[in-house]
């Protein structure tokens, strides 16, 4: 990794953090150089502009849930301990340091109708976390773990929405009672699917 590259790096992890706690309108460049402790020439000598450092930080974000979600699966045999891991790692996404809430939720809300990079980007990451959810259903059918009954694709669906909406109402209000009703109500249609 060059010098440039491992400068760009670190003023991606220092300023996603702040762009998802304070969005990307709200997060100024002084914000990005006081977290880097880098000038002004130091942040756009590596990036053309503040939506490109949006843009990366959104990356960075993403690959970082996705980089903790599959860790906690890979110690799962079954695609019923693997969607029980899933849940609760959502349930406990509060207690992780530094969260600022779900990414997916804060640079959507913002980029809806503003920036079609980044709705583009959240766009392909809810398809990918529907996707996941529903690779694991139908494996889990066509493993004998579920019945057939269980529409993958529609769970998934309902699983994410339910989730993503946990994770707001939670953040918003400090307390992870939604999340741990939802994740709840999930696992006991997990249960009731089960073979």
């Amino acid at each position: 990794m060059t010098k440039a590259e491992r400068t760009r790096r670190y003023i991606i992890e220092k300023a996603a953090p702040i762009i998802n706690r304070k969005g990307m309108a709200g997060t100024s460049i002084s914000d990005i150089m006081e977290a880097t402790q880098l000038a002004k020439g130091g942040v756009y000598g590596n990036f053309e502009s503040k939506e490109e450092i949006c843009a990366e930080a959104l990356d960075y974000l993403l690959r970082k849930v996705s980089a903790a979600i599959e860790a906690k699966l890979a110690t799962k045999h079954s695609y019923g301990d693997k969607l029980f891991a899933l849940l609760d790692y959502y349930k406990g996404s509060l207690k992780i340091p530094g969260f600022s809430g779900c990414p997916l939720l804060n640079f959507g809300t913002e980029a809806d109708d503003t920036n079609p990079l980044i709705k583009q980007k959240v766009s392909k990451a809810i398809a990918y976390s529907q996707q996941r959810i529903a690779s694991m259903i139908s494996a889990g059918i066509a493993a004998g773990e579920f019945a057939k009954e269980l529409d993958a694709g529609l769970f998934a669906l309902k699983a994410f929405a339910m989730i993503e909406g946990a994770l707001w109402m939670s953040h918003v209000q400090g307390n992870n009672r939604q999340l741990r009703i939802v994740t709840d109500l999930l696992k006991k249609e997990i249960m009731a699917h089960s073979l």
